[in-house]
C-alpha cells in the first residue's frame, strides 16, 4: 500500500514537472507574457497539495533550472536560480499547510494565498540578493513591478484554477481505493 501510494506520487510529480515544462511553451516563449501568465506556477503549486511538500519542492526547484538549461528560457541567472527557490516555496509552502490543516475549502485558500505570499517574497530576496552580488540593483519598485503588477493575471488564474482542481482531485482520492 505504501509502495503504490509512493509510485502514484512519483508519477504524478513527473507530470507536473512535464507540465511545468511544457507550458511556457504556450505563451511562445515570449517572456512579457510568461512574466503575466507565470505559467510553472500552476503545476508546482499542484503538485505541492496534491503530491504533497517534499515532491511540491522537488518540482518547484527543477522546473525552472531544468527549462533553463535545456531551452534557454527563463534566462538562467538571475531568472531560473531566482524562480527556483520561489516555486520550491511554493510547492514546500502549500504542501505543509495543507497537511497540517483540515482539509475544508477555507483552508485549500488560506494555504494557497500563504504559498503565493511567502514565494514572492522569497523570489524579491533572491533577486535583490543576486542582482546585488552582480553590482546591480533591485529596488522596492522592481518588486512590486514583478511580484504583483505584471503577475495579476497569474495571481487571479492560481487563486480561481489550483483550489477548484485540488478539490477535484481530493474528491477522485476519496474514490480511488489506491
Amino acid at each position: 500500500m505504501i509502495h503504490k501510494n509512493r509510485t502514484k506520487k512519483l508519477i504524478l510529480a513527473a507530470l507536473f514537472l512535464a507540465l511545468a515544462y511544457l507550458l511556457p511553451f504556450v505563451t511562445g516563449q515570449m517572456r512579457e507574457i510568461g512574466n503575466m501568465l507565470c505559467p510553472m506556477h500552476v503545476p508546482v503549486l499542484l503538485c505541492g497539495f496534491i503530491c504533497g511538500w517534499p515532491w511540491g519542492l522537488a518540482v518547484g526547484f527543477v522546473a525552472p533550472l531544468f527549462r533553463s538549461l535545456t531551452v534557454g528560457m527563463p534566462f538562467f541567472f538571475p531568472s531560473a536560480v531566482c524562480m527556483a527557490l520561489e516555486l520550491a516555496v511554493y510547492g514546500t509552502t502549500c504542501g505543509l499547510m495543507h497537511r497540517l490543516l483540515p482539509r475544508r475549502k477555507v483552508f485549500i485558500y488560506l494555504s494557497l494565498l500563504i504559498a503565493m505570499i511567502a514565494g514572492r517574497l522569497v523570489w524579491g530576496a533572491a533577486m535583490f540578493v543576486c542582482l546585488g552580488a552582480t553590482g546591480g540593483s533591485f529596488t522596492a519598485a522592481a518588486f512590486v513591478a514583478g511580484a504583483i503588477t505584471n503577475a495579476i493575471p497569474a495571481i487571479l488564474i492560481q487563486i480561481v484554477l489550483v483550489p477548484v482542481l485540488v478539490m477535484i482531485a481530493e474528491r477522485q482520492t476519496r474514490g480511488d481505493s489506491l
